[in-house]
């Protein structure tokens, strides 16, 4: 089963627009056709990002919660990870660190400026989201 680490961006903006590719992929790991990798450093940043009040008129608590819950239940959460510097982003780097540290397949994010240009990082292919 392939192993695939959402970016942070792809999470929230799944949340943002159900006929949305990123949704797809968030349901399509729902219906376990995927094991999502993520970890304790990406679910904090997630937290964070959904309670900017920016989004806080499109994603109600409710839905943060329901999907930061369902990540660290039912996603494999990877700790311990490696330093990397990939990107000027810690941020990304981070994504990237859990993407290694997960053995994941793929990292889908949509984030054009600092990840896509990367395209393969070690054996970890970054997919246009």
């Amino acid at each position: 089963m392939q192993r695939i680490v959402l970016d942070t961006n792809v999470l929230v903006s799944s949340l943002l627009n159900k006929q949305s590719k990123p949704y797809l992929l968030y349901r399509a790991w729902d219906e376990r056709k995927y094991i999502l990798v993520t970890s304790p450093e990406q679910l904090e940043e997630l937290e964070r990002v959904l309670s900017y009040p920016k989004l806080r008129k499109y994603i109600n608590e409710s839905q943060a919660r329901i999907m930061v819950t369902g990540l660290w239940n039912h996603a494999e959460v990877v700790s311990q990870l490696p330093y990397v510097e990939y990107s000027d982003d810690l941020t990304d780097n981070r994504i990237i660190a859990t993407a290694i540290a997960g053995k994941a397949t793929y990292l889908v994010t949509g984030d054009k400026r600092d990840l896509l240009h990367l395209v393969t990082v070690e054996v970890l292919y970054i997919p246009i989201a």
